[in-house]
C-alpha cells in the first residue's frame, strides 16, 4: 500500500500503480531476489522494459537422426536404463531413445534418487538442452528441462534469453516477467493514428507482450514492430519533454533584437573571401530568432574549419547594432584566447570594442575591464567561465555564445541565463550523428554548417606504423627546413607503466634533442598558464615550427602556417578526437598531411577507425561511424552529456525513430498545447509512465 499512498501524492494515474510496484509484489520473487535485482530493475515497469537480449530454439523435434549435432535439441525420448558411476568424480548416465537412436543424458555430483525419481525406467520424458555427438551415439550434458510430457506444453518452442543481474537465474527472471504481463493494463493510445498504420504497429501493451514472447530470431532484431512500437514510446516521452521544455522557452519573454547590417558589411569588406552559402543561411537563421520578441535558444553545428566562428561574429554584430552587447564563452583559456586574437582585427574593421576575460585577469586590470562592461564600454566580451562570476555585470547583455557546450554544466547554463541574456547560441565543431543530437538537443532549434570556406585544401592522411619513427622524424626535419610548421600529439603527460603509452614530456625532450633546442615547443594542460601561452605564442609567431602537444589542441586552435599532424600512438584515440586533431592543419595554403602513428598489431576498432580516417574527411560520416563503432553513451561521454539512457530504443539501429518522434511531439504540442485532448491526456499517461515527471511542471495548464 504505500507505494499507493506515494502515486496518489505525485498524480500518477491509478492504472499505473501496478507497474510502479516493487519487484517482490510477483509471484516468485521474494526479498532477497528483489534486493539483488536492484538497482538495474526495482519496480515491475523495470523488468517489463528489460527486453529479452537473446533467444534459443526449443522447438519439438522428431528425432535425433538427420540433426547436425552439436545444437540445442528438444526431443521426447523414453528412459532405458541409470548407470551409477564406477567411481568418485564419475558422471551419472542415463540411457534414453527416441526411438530409432540413443541419447545419453550426463550429470555431474547429481542425486541419484532425485534423478530416479524424475526419470524413472520406462517413462516418457521431453528433453531440451544441448547435445553433441559422442562415441556411436549422443549424449546431452545437464539438460536444460527434463519434463512430464503434459508439462512440455509450457516450454516454448523460441525461449527467451533476458540480460541477468544479480545471480538470477533466466527461469526466475522469466516466471518474474510473466507475472509482470499479467499486470499491464490496455491503455488509450498517445501515438499518431495514421503513424500506427503507415508503420503496422500493435498497441502499447500487445507490442510489450508479443516483445516478451519472440517466436524467431527476427522478433529480437530493433526492427521488429513490437519492438520499434516500444522504442518509439520511449524516444516520444523524451521529445515531448524536450518540446515543452522549448515551448516553455519560447514563451518566456525576450527582446526582439534586429540590426541594420552596417557592421556586418564593414567586416565582409574587409574579409578576403566571401561566405559560404552554409554560413549565410545559419546566419540568416539565427538573425531571425533574435528579431522574434521570444528568447532563442539555437545550436550551431558545424564541422572542422566550416567556418562557425565568423557565423558567431556576425551575430553579436547583430545585437551591438541594436544597442546591447555579446559574449563569447570558451571552454579553454587557449580556445578563449584564440577567439579573441582571430575576432580582434574583423572587430577593429567593424569599430567594435572587444575584450577578453579569463581567471587568470586580477586586480586592477580587471576592476578596469568590468566597469567598462558594466557601463556599456565594451560590445563583445570573450572569456571562460569566468564571465559566470557574480561580479560580472552587463550594461545590456542580448547575445550569449558558448562554444563547446557539452563542457559547460547545466549549473553555468542557469547562471548564464541570470545574467539578463535575451538570446542564447550554442556551438559544437563536434559533428553529432543526427539521431544523438535529437536526443541531446530536442529542445534546440538547429542551424548546421555544411559546407567548407573555398580554398580549405584536402588533408592527405597516412598510416605508419611505429616501427618507422626514426624515418617520421627524419621528414620532420627536412619540412621544418624548408619553413613548414607541425604538431605532434602524444596520447598522456607523464609515462604511465599501466598503458605504456608515450609521455610527451619525454617525446618532447627527444625531438628537441634531434630537430634543436629553439625549435620546438611543447604544451600540455598541467602547464602554468602562462607557460601555456608562451609556448602558444612562440608556435603562432613561428618562433617554434614543431608543437609537442597532448589534446589540449583538439578544438578550436588555428594556426594557417601548421600544415603536418602527426598522432602517436593514433589508434588508441577514438575518432572524433583524431578528426578533431586533424582539423588543426589544412587551414593555410600549402599542401597538408595527417601521419597516423599506430602500434601493431592493432585491435580490429582500431584498424577500422584509422581506417575510416583514411577513407573520409567528413565529420558527420565520421561521427555515424563513431556511433556505430562505440554506442551513443560513449560518442558523447554520457556522464558529462546529459544524454538520455533509454532502456529499449537503440539510437545506434532505430537512429530514424527520433526524428519521427520529434516531429510527432512538436506537431501534438503545436495542436494541444496543453495536452487535455484525448490524445493529449493518453500523452500524459505515456509521460508517467516513462517517469518523465519533469514535464508536468513545464506543461501551462495542469
Amino acid at each position: 500500500m504505500a507505494e499507493a499512498r506515494d502515486t496518489r501524492t505525485t498524480g500518477r494515474p491509478e492504472v499505473l500503480w501496478p507497474l510502479f510496484a516493487g519487484l517482490e509484489t510477483l509471484d516468485g520473487i521474494g526479498p532477497k531476489t528483489a534486493a539483488a535485482m536492484a538497482p538495474a530493475t526495482e519496480k515491475v515497469r523495470d523488468l517489463l522494459f528489460t527486453l529479452p537480449q537473446g533467444g534459443i530454439d526449443r522447438q519439438m523435434r522428431g528425432g535425433l537422426r538427420g540433426l547436425v549435432l552439436p545444437m540445442v535439441v528438444t526431443l521426447q525420448v523414453t528412459v532405458l536404463a541409470h548407470h551409477t558411476p564406477a567411481a568418485k568424480g564419475r558422471p551419472y548416465r542415463v540411457t534414453t531413445t527416441d526411438g530409432t537412436d540413443t541419447l545419453t543424458l550426463v550429470f555431474f555430483h547429481p542425486r541419484s534418487d532425485y534423478l530416479q525419481r524424475i526419470l524413472p525406467v520406462g517413462a516418457q520424458r521431453v528433453v531440451s538442452g544441448k547435445t553433441e555427438a559422442f562415441d556411436a551415439g549422443a549424449q546431452m550434458v545437464h539438460p536444460d528441462y527434463i519434463l512430464a510430457l503434459d508439462e512440455a506444453a509450457d516450454l516454448p518452442a523460441f525461449e527467451p534469453v533476458y540480460p541477468l543481474h544479480g545471480g538470477i537465474s533466466q527461469r526466475v527472471t522469466a516466471k518474474a516477467v510473466r507475472a509482470g504481463l499479467r499486470l499491464v493494463p490496455h491503455l488509450p493510445e498517445w501515438a499518431d493514428s495514421g503513424l500506427i498504420q503507415r508503420e503496422a504497429w500493435p498497441d502499447w501493451a500487445t507490442a510489450l507482450h508479443e516483445a516478451h514472447h519472440p517466436t524467431a530470431a527476427t522478433d529480437l532484431q530493433p526492427q521488429a514492430p513490437a519492438r520499434r512500437r516500444l522504442a518509439y514510446d520511449e524516444l516520444f516521452a523524451h521529445q515531448l519533454t524536450l518540446a515543452l521544455a522549448r515551448a516553455r522557452r519560447r514563451r518566456q519573454a525576450g527582446l526582439a533584437v534586429s540590426g541594420d547590417g552596417r557592421l556586418w558589411k564593414r567586416v565582409l569588406a574587409a574579409l578576403p573571401y566571401a561566405p559560404t552559402g552554409a554560413q549565410q543561411r545559419a546566419l540568416g537563421e539565427i538573425r531571425a530568432d533574435m528579431a522574434q520578441p521570444l528568447r532563442m535558444n539555437r545550436l550551431l553545428q558545424g564541422d572542422v574549419g566550416s567556418g562557425k566562428t565568423l557565423v558567431a561574429l556576425g551575430a553579436m554584430l547583430t545585437a551591438v547594432e541594436s544597442g546591447g552587447q555579446a559574449a563569447l564563452m570558451a571552454p579553454t583559456e587557449i580556445l578563449a584566447r584564440q577567439h579573441y586574437h582571430g575576432l580582434l582585427p574583423l572587430a577593429e574593421a567593424a569599430g567594435v570594442r572587444i575584450a577578453l576575460l579569463t581567471g587568470r585577469d586580477k586586480g586592477a586590470a580587471r576592476k578596469a575591464l568590468l566597469q567598462d562592461l558594466a557601463a556599456g564600454q565594451v560590445d563583445i566580451i570573450i572569456g571562460t567561465h569566468a564571465l559566470f562570476q557574480a561580479d560580472v555585470h552587463f550594461a545590456a547583455l542580448r547575445l550569449a555564445i558558448v562554444d563547446e557546450q557539452h563542457r559547460f554544466g547545466v549549473a553555468q547554463r542557469m547562471e548564464l541565463s541570470g545574467k539578463g541574456v535575451a538570446d542564447v547560441l550554442v556551438m559544437t565543431a563536434t559533428p553529432i550523428p543526427r539521431s544523438l543530437a535529437l536526443a541531446q538537443y530536442g529542445d534546440m532549434d538547429v542551424s548546421v554548417l555544411d559546407e567548407k570556406p573555398p580554398g580549405r585544401l584536402p588533408v592527405q592522411t597516412v598510416l605508419i606504423d611505429n616501427r618507422r619513427l626514426d624515418e617520421v622524424v627524419s621528414h620532420m626535419r627536412r619540412a621544418l627546413a624548408e619553413g613548414r610548421q607541425a604538431y605532434w600529439v602524444c596520447p598522456l603527460v607523464e609515462e604511465s607503466e599501466v598503458s605504456g603509452l608515450t609521455a610527451t614530456e619525454a617525446r618532447f625532450a627527444q625531438l628537441r634533442a634531434q630537430l634543436g633546442e629553439g625549435a620546438v615547443g611543447m604544451v600540455h594542460g598541467q602547464m602554468p598558464p602562462a607557460d601555456k601561452d608562451k609556448a602558444m605564442a612562440d608556435f603562432e609567431a613561428g618562433r617554434t615550427r614543431l608543437l609537442v602537444a597532448t589534446t589540449v589542441i583538439e578544438v578550436g586552435v588555428n594556426v594557417p602556417n601548421a600544415s603536418i599532424m602527426v598522432i602517436e600512438r593514433a589508434e588508441a584515440f577514438g575518432l572524433a578526437q583524431l578528426h578533431q586533431l586533424r582539423g588543426r592543419v589544412g587551414r593555410g595554403s600549402a599542401k597538408s598531411t595527417c601521419l597516423l602513428l599506430y602500434q601493431a598489431p592493432m585491435t580490429e576498432s582500431g584498424r577500422r577507425r584509422l581506417d575510416i580516417m583514411r577513407e573520409t574527411e567528413d565529420g558527420f560520416r565520421i561521427a555515424e561511424e563513431d556511433l556505430a563503432i562505440r554506442g551513443a553513451g560513449d560518442v558523447i561521454g554520457t556522464a558529462q552529456s546529459g544524454l538520455p539512457r533509454f532502456r529499449i530504443a537503440d539510437l545506434e539501429r532505430q537512429a530514424g525513430l527520433m526524428q519521427i518522434a520529434q516531429s510527432d511531439a512538436r506537431a501534438l504540442l503545436h495542436s494541444d498545447p496543453d495536452l487535455t485532448s484525448p490524445r493529449g491526456r493518453a500523452a500524459r499517461t505515456l509521460l508517467w509512465l516513462m517517469e518523465q515527471e519533469i514535464s508536468f511542471r513545464l506543461i501551462s495548464v495542469g
